[in-house]
């Protein structure tokens, strides 16, 4: 896997030896020598992952990390903060500004590879992610909207055997999260299905394997996009390389520094809640794709794409299927007579008596205007008919009661039923015959049902 890397650092010297790891793992390397220039490369570039040298000149690391998670074009980037400090404090401040990672000098190459490859895929995810959320937003399926990105009461699932470090974990997270303690690696398995934000795992554990642990939750599909935090002994180099490599998405070494602890949550949270964010969007995107609006029915091009596949399978010998054309009486009247809302509010309250009236398997679907269609799998014609009649006598038993101040409506309407069964029959066949039943339902004097055999 390769990507896009920015090298950010005042000495040249320092730029070009990293330029030349990165490029001979066959990484494209962007470079830039202060922060400044750095801020205009990422809004320009968006490149996969910033190095990025603290002690700088002018606007040091932290401050160019801060703008950049404060940015929403560039808060979904990963950042590692590269320096020769080793100090706690800097570690904390360098976390607490967003940075995804933080590495000292001299670097160890093995260790830095594993973290960009790591961080690399990631990116790789939400951009796919972002870019599927724009396209929903671009076509208007996706209103514009705020993530929550805050990192605040997460709920943080702590696996480790070690009682007495899981205790001093739950107790500092405590204080911002609702962490749950557990042992038993199966057990932990199943409570991940749940709603968790964060697993932290303890990945020295001498009863379970937590690296094993980890995988499978990588190969779940229920909890493949959990963030996952492991503790590792810091001298265990080859487990924390392997950690990295199997999906972890962050590393907390021994012995665990509060703050750290909480600065690392806190971003793990924030991140899962923004790639919740942007599935959430898609979800929403995808449900609007094939929904009505107005009705909440299905709408035509999702009647489209099922009843073409219902009907081939029913040519090549399944069962039959039958369709439903379905047109509100007088409807134009109504518009005229008492304004569009009136006319919306009929439409709604038609659609949830339709839904009510049909089974579980048909698919009842705004086809246009105040023309619906049922689409019936498995159904023939007669009972077709009888399904629609009791439609039809529903609709006109009573009349609807809106919400606006307008009186009670008397609505009645007209049924066109088909079927499969002429030789070569389509979906449009299928279709052209109900809507024909309907119009001579209309012309029948409304308020009727009326079936086309094939």
């Amino acid at each position: 896997m390769t990507g896009r890397i920015l090298v950010v650092d005042d000495i040249e010297a320092n730029v070009r030896l990293l330029q030349a790891k990165l490029q001979a793992e066959y990484y494209d390397v962007l470079t830039a020598n202060d922060g400044a220039a750095a801020l205009g490369v990422a809004v320009r570039e968006r490149p996969d992952l910033v190095l990025l040298d603290v002690m700088m000149p002018g606007m040091d690391g932290f401050e160019v990390c801060r703008r950049l998670k404060e940015d929403p074009e560039t808060r979904h980037i990963p950042v590692v903060l590269v320096t020769a400090l080793d100090g706690r404090a800097d570690r904390i401040t360098g976390l607490e500004a967003g940075a995804d990672e933080f590495l000292t000098k001299p670097i160890d190459d093995i260790l830095l590879f594993a973290r960009v490859k790591s961080l690399t895929r990631l990116k790789l995810v939400i951009d796919e992610l972002r870019q599927r959320e724009a396209s929903g937003r671009r076509i208007g399926v996706i209103a514009g909207a705020a993530a929550r990105l805050g990192g605040q009461g997460g709920r943080v699932l702590i696996v480790d055997e070690n009682q007495r470090q899981a205790q001093r974990i739950y107790a500092e997270l405590a204080i911002e999260h609702r962490p749950v303690v557990e042992s038993d690696p199966e057990k932990a398995l199943l409570t991940a299905r749940g709603p968790v934000d964060l697993i932290i795992v303890n990945t020295a554990a001498r009863g379970f394997d937590g690296l094993r642990f980890a995988a499978q939750i990588r190969s779940d599909e229920a909890t493949r996009h959990l963030p996952i935090l492991g503790v590792v002994d810091p001298d265990d180099r080859p487990r924390l390389v392997k950690a990295l490599d199997i999906g972890f998405n962050d590393i907390l070494t021994r012995p665990i520094d509060p703050q750290e602890l909480s600065a690392r949550v806190r971003s793990q949270v924030r991140g899962k809640r923004y790639t919740d964010f942007l599935r959430s969007n898609l979800d929403q995107s995808f449900e609007l794709a094939v929904t009505d609006q107005l009705t909440g029915l299905h709408n035509r091009r999702y009647m489209t794409g099922q009843l073409g596949a219902l009907v081939n399978r029913a040519v090549r010998g399944g069962d039959p299927v039958s369709a439903l054309m379905i047109d509100i009486d007088h409807f134009k009247k109504v518009n005229d007579n008492f304004g569009h809302d009136v006319g919306d509010e009929v439409l709604r309250e038609f659609a949830v008596r339709l839904a009510s009236n049909v089974r579980a398997i048909d698919l009842p679907c705004r086809y246009g205007g105040e023309e619906f269609v049922v689409i019936m799998p498995d159904t023939r014609l007669e009972d077709a008919q009888r399904i629609a009649e009791r439609i039809r006598r529903h609709v006109a038993g009573s009349p609807f009661r809106l919400t606006s101040d307008a009186e009670p409506l008397s609505v009645t309407i007209s049924v066109g039923v088909a079927s499969t069964g002429a030789d070569g029959d389509n979906a449009e066949a299928l279709l052209k015959r109900a809507d024909e039943a309907l119009y001579a339902a209309k012309a029948a004097g409304r308020n009727t049902v009326i079936a086309r055999a094939a």
